[in-house]
């Protein structure tokens, strides 16, 4: 047996003009973003030799010096 549902208009349905903008909050899309407007770009910091260099007496400069 087969159950069936009442067809229901929406309130968009019972205003009655068909093709009638809906008016409101949500009656239109926001505007489009562009891909290229969703990403920041920024230069690379070039390496800093001294920074990253092995100093195989820090610890007596640290703890000692």
């Amino acid at each position: 047996m087969a159950h069936r549902t009442e067809v229901h208009e929406t309130p968009h349905e019972a205003a009655g003009a068909p093709g009638a903008q809906p008016q409101g909050r949500f009656s239109h899309l926001p505007e489009r973003i562009r891909p290229q407007d969703t990403v920041e770009t920024k230069p690379a910091t070039l390496p800093d030799p001294t920074r990253d260099t092995y100093n195989p007496d820090e610890w007596l400069i640290r703890y000692c010096g």
